[in-house]
């Protein structure tokens, strides 16, 4: 299967989700589960499906072949943020191996689905080393931004520039700040989303200074999300194709700033599968195959 996700802009061709009703089970086991993983409160299984039939309605608009990662006993509600437990590249998947204890089980599932997929595993981090996808961001095809925090280590990230060394030329390190603590859901996609190969939408007050500078020096421009909107996501916004973005909803001067630049913004509602865990449509997507 040809796959290459070495882009955060290209058009989405391929890509993989899995659905709420594989993640969350039933109201039962989200009910004896949310607390532990963190949600702000337990999602409404129903209206969560209900959301994401339509979220998916969204990207069919572009992407023509979805996949979905089927329900595992060794995977639980946040499996449905699909961005985080694997990375994507056009040599094949690397697993990831995560900061949040409770998400252990996902890389092995996503791997497992992939190679039956016929999607070659080039590596998997491993040991003490710790990385998730919401860290990693491709600049371009060549050009690769790990953040590193409290989902993401030293560790890991060594092994991720390892493993891509034939395939990056340019590898850089985005120290994280501590923000709301270790417990936080905070990535760097926390606070950069490009939308096309010049533009990107930031979060500047928790932006390290020569991270931001270095893409100001690449010819980047950046929108800034306005302070109102950061809590909801609004910096948390997927390109669909250059210029083209689906984001959640209650987002309108972050919707307004897009549209200023000549960008096509989809909104879809979230309330249950991503404002109560914390994850926008880039955390509940896998893109396999980017076209540019």
């Amino acid at each position: 299967m040809n796959v290459n996700g070495q882009s955060e802009i290209g058009e989405i061709r391929s890509i993989l989700l899995k659905h709420p009703r594989d993640a969350f089970l039933s109201q039962e086991s989200v009910n004896a589960q949310w607390r532990k993983l963190g949600y702000t409160a337990p999602p409404d299984f129903d209206r969560a499906l209900r959301e994401y039939d339509n979220f998916v309605d969204l990207l069919g608009r572009v992407v023509s072949d979805f996949h979905y990662l089927p329900a595992g006993e060794e995977t639980g509600p946040d499996s449905v943020y699909l961005h985080d437990p694997v990375i994507i590249t056009r040599a094949g998947a690397i697993l990831c191996n995560m900061g949040k204890v409770e998400r252990g089980g996902e890389p092995s599932a996503c791997g497992d689905y992939l190679k039956r997929m016929g999607v070659p595993v080039l590596g998997a981090i491993s040991g003490g080393a710790r990385l998730e996808g919401g860290d990693v961001v491709w600049l371009d095809e060549k050009t690769l931004a790990v953040g590193q925090g409290y989902r993401t280590n030293a560790e890991g990230i060594r092994q991720l520039k390892e493993l891509t060394e034939d395939l990056v030329e340019h590898f850089t390190v985005v120290p994280l700040p501590h923000w709301r603590g270790p417990e936080d859901v905070f990535h760097l996609m926390s606070i950069i989303s490009p939308i096309d190969t010049d533009l990107a939408l930031v979060y500047s007050p928790l932006m390290p200074v020569p991270f931001r500078q270095w893409l100001i020096d690449r010819g980047m421009e950046l929108l800034e999300v306005p302070a109102a909107e950061f809590p909801t996501m609004g910096c948390n916004v997927l390109a669909l194709a250059p210029r083209r973005c689906l984001m959640l909803a209650g987002n309108p001067l972050t919707k307004k700033l897009l549209e200023s630049k000549g960008v096509e913004v989809w909104e879809y509602e979230g309330g249950e599968i991503s404002v109560k865990g914390a994850g926008g449509p880039t955390c509940l997507t896998r893109p396999l195959l980017r076209m540019a």
